[in-house]
């Protein structure tokens, strides 16, 4: 999913990768924080993610794997050693002196968990539900940074 947003790559990335803002625009995740021993958006670091879908809540871990200031920030789900899903922004500057923002998303779950995380969640249809969550939430980031 791609956006462009009236604001620069260097504060488009300040307000992707400060995680504790990421309720501000997920549809699903509502609060974040940093995982003990982390404070910032370093790659390794670590942050838990509170979601929501209706009545359906449920908490998860993420490591950062890409964070490179004005450019791309990265995260996956982490579960053990198994890497359920992978976030990815990449931030270009327009000729605007704006941001073209794309956000994207693997689903890393092995087939045998599919049904289990589908209760957990509420979501039976991963791909569908996150396609219109990446919608909502640079619309809502977009909003905040022109705002």
């Amino acid at each position: 999913m791609t956006r462009e947003i009236k604001a620069s790559p260097e504060a488009v990335w300040n307000a992707i990768s400060d995680v504790t803002r990421m309720g501000e625009w997920s549809p699903e995740c509502h609060t974040c924080e940093w995982a003990p021993g982390a404070s910032g958006p370093a790659v390794g670091a670590r942050f838990i993610g509170h979601n929501r879908n209706g009545d359906k809540e449920w908490t998860t871990e993420a490591e950062i794997t890409e964070s490179e200031p004005g450019r791309v920030f990265a995260f996956d789900g982490v579960f053990g050693d198994l890497r359920f899903s992978h976030w990815r922004y990449e931030i270009e500057p327009t000729a605007d002196g704006g941001s073209r923002v794309t956000e994207s998303w693997v689903d890393g779950r092995p087939d045998e968990i599919l049904e289990a995380t589908g209760k957990i969640s509420g979501v039976a249809d991963r791909v569908t539900h996150n396609t219109a969550g990446m919608e909502q939430t640079l619309e809502r980031l977009a909003a905040a940074l022109e705002g």
